[in-house]
């Protein structure tokens, strides 16, 4: 279906320039596998899965048509008191492809109010256990954890926060992985690992274990700039949290769903969380959907502390929309179907082969990636911080080239379907553009 937009202005686009947007518009009216069309008819390769979600491609029938029949034969079922077939289905297909100790998911709508969710299981968890004093959460300097107050609070990157001061209180904050002496390196950065880890357990020596409920951390940090572990750090985390029954929380909604090459970041990495957050490639980003898969114990005792009533005093309107669980549970099969974890795995070597011979280029100032996900740190003469990565996502665009920038970071992630030759016209016109902009 096409419109014809009369007006742009009644329109308030989030994260956007929207002065400027609405005086040179960037629309796109089409979208089908790898590729994107814009107004004028451009065709623009998506190197970064739209926003990382859209992992299948674009345009998949067998996502829509899943849709569409869903709407015609139920398209609404509040999930207060009731439920649909539909939610546990999607919830058993879901539970499959996460480590064998978490079998129960809760759904949301988006990646931000999957946060919110999981900060409300940690809160629930503890008084289940008998533990309230645990009110202080453990989050990272560049987080990014969403737009909801709870993911604000968390967050570590100052522009997402500097305007919103009313956040929760009792939030602290590590040092980010980021190091001088790992610029450039392939796959997992060899130092700092361990010693920025440690920093959970100074918070535990300073604050009392028994007063830190949880650690939220990205696998890999990814919105602002796939900050890929250092060796030992997860592995780090995971024994600190073990020994003083803290809860640990990943964040893999960007690195869920095959990015890595695996199911989830927990796989790839080898440690397993206590709670999940997903959402993003869990629909191909044809409907909203977040989820949180928890260990099977954290489940079982909020349950049972309710006591017959109800044991979770949260939900939203549309969690587990019948329509977007269609989309879920035709996603999933196309990732299984199609074995696009596995593809995605198979390209990762030949992806980051391709990103690094970007580092010849001048304004490159540094690259990181691991699995389909790499970024580059762009510099361009004269311009302030932040300038480099939106005059360059603007310019790509109308030269054929959708990626991400966070800052002046570019964030490569291309769709799980893509080929060879995809990763090459990316690498190609990436390329190409940051020539162009040194002029």
């Amino acid at each position: 279906m096409q419109y014809t937009a009369n007006s742009l202005e009644e329109h308030w686009l989030p994260f956007t320039q929207n002065k400027e947007f609405k005086e040179n518009p960037r629309l796109v009216v089409k979208s089908e596998g790898c590729y994107m069309w814009d107004q004028n008819g451009g065709k623009i390769l998506d190197g970064s899965s739209s926003l990382f979600n859209v992992a299948c491609g674009h345009a998949r029938p067998e996502i829509s048509e899943a849709v569409y029949a869903q709407l015609q034969a139920n398209d609404y079922t509040p999930h207060f008191q009731l439920g649909h077939p539909g939610s546990f289905e999607l919830a058993r297909m879901v539970a499959r492809l996460l480590p064998d100790e978490m079998n129960h998911v809760f759904f949301a709508n988006s990646g931000s109010e999957a946060i919110d969710t999981a900060l409300k299981i940690v809160m629930a968890y503890n008084n289940a256990r008998g533990e309230p004093g645990r009110i202080r959460m453990v989050s990272r300097e560049r987080a990014y954890h969403g737009v909801n107050i709870g993911g604000v609070s968390l967050s570590g990157m100052v522009k997402n926060r500097n305007v919103f001061p009313l956040t929760m209180p009792y939030v602290v904050t590590m040092r980010h992985t980021w190091l001088e002496q790992n610029r450039f390196q392939k796959d997992r950065p060899t130092h700092g690992g361990v010693d920025l880890a440690n920093d959970l357990q100074r918070f535990v020596d300073t604050y009392g274990a028994d007063t830190i409920a949880a650690c939220f951390v990205e696998p890999i940090a990814g919105s602002t700039g796939c900050l890929v572990p250092p060796e030992g750090y997860l592995e780090r985390l995971r024994e600190i949290c073990d020994e003083h029954g803290i809860l640990l929380v990943f964040d893999e909604v960007i690195t869920g769903f095959g990015r890595l090459g695996k199911p989830f970041a927990a796989h790839a990495f080898g440690v397993t969380p206590d709670i999940m957050t997903m959402a993003k490639a869990i629909t191909n980003g044809a409907q909203p959907m977040g989820a949180v898969a928890v260990r099977d114990e954290i489940y079982e005792t909020v349950v049972e502390k309710g006591n017959g009533g109800i044991e979770f005093f949260h939900g939203y309107t549309y969690s587990a929309h019948p329509a977007a669980c269609a989309a879920g549970i035709a996603t999933l099969k196309i990732y299984e179907n199609e074995g696009l974890f596995e593809n995605a795995a198979a390209l990762s070597d030949y992806f980051l082969e391709q990103v690094w011979t970007l580092k010849a280029i001048e304004v490159v100032k540094d690259i990181r990636g691991y699995g389909l996900m790499a970024a580059i740190d762009v510099e361009l003469p004269g311009r302030g911080p932040g300038a480099s990565g939106m005059e360059m996502q603007k310019k790509l665009f109308w030269d054929g080239l959708h990626v991400k920038f966070t800052g002046d970071a570019g964030i490569l992630a291309p769709p799980l379907v893509a080929q060879r030759a995809h990763i090459d016209e990316l690498i190609e016109k990436m390329a190409a553009g940051l020539k162009k902009a040194m002029n």
